[in-house]
């Protein structure tokens, strides 16, 4: 009985901890942890970052958080395409069902800066019309400023 106990408790402990996650600071980090081919999540706290809507910034952003594992990637060193710093591009699409369904569009621009360009866009599935089309701007989130963009590794 009691081994049973602690092989149950040992395995929530084993569980626990490599479950954790651990919070890159910049853009480094960030791309250290992609060239290594480690998991990252990105988690977006829209509510914090200036909104640019229809060609104008708007006084507020909505009050939502939004999160997405970095899967497929681009970097791009500095002068590759023309640019004067290295960023690094990803993107994600949900069909989600929001007053009838459309694609939700999200592309992601981290530069080595640590500035944050976060697309997001509804799309209609048929004709693929855009619906909604929003751009959020931030910094990486290090822990001491205000930065809405957080990424984890996630062990």
């Amino acid at each position: 009985m009691k081994k049973s106990i602690t092989c149950i408790i040992l395995i929530f402990i084993v569980t626990f901890l490599a479950a954790k996650t651990q919070q890159l600071n910049n853009f480094a980090e960030l791309m250290n942890a992609l060239k290594n081919g480690e998991q990252v999540r990105m988690i977006a706290h829209y509510g914090d970052c200036e909104l640019i809507s229809d060609n104008e910034i708007q006084e507020r952003s909505p009050n939502a958080i939004g999160g997405m594992n970095i899967d497929v990637f681009e970097y791009f060193a500095p002068m590759s395409l023309g640019n004067t710093e290295a960023f690094v591009v990803f993107s994600e699409t949900k069909l989600i069902n929001l007053r009838g369904f459309v694609y939700n569009y999200a592309k992601v621009k981290v530069s080595e800066d640590n500035k944050v360009k976060i697309t997001a866009q509804y799309v209609e599935p048929d004709e693929f019309e855009i619906e909604m089309n929003e751009n959020f701007f931030s910094t990486v989130n290090n822990g001491n400023n205000e930065g809405a963009v957080y990424f984890y590794l996630v062990k």
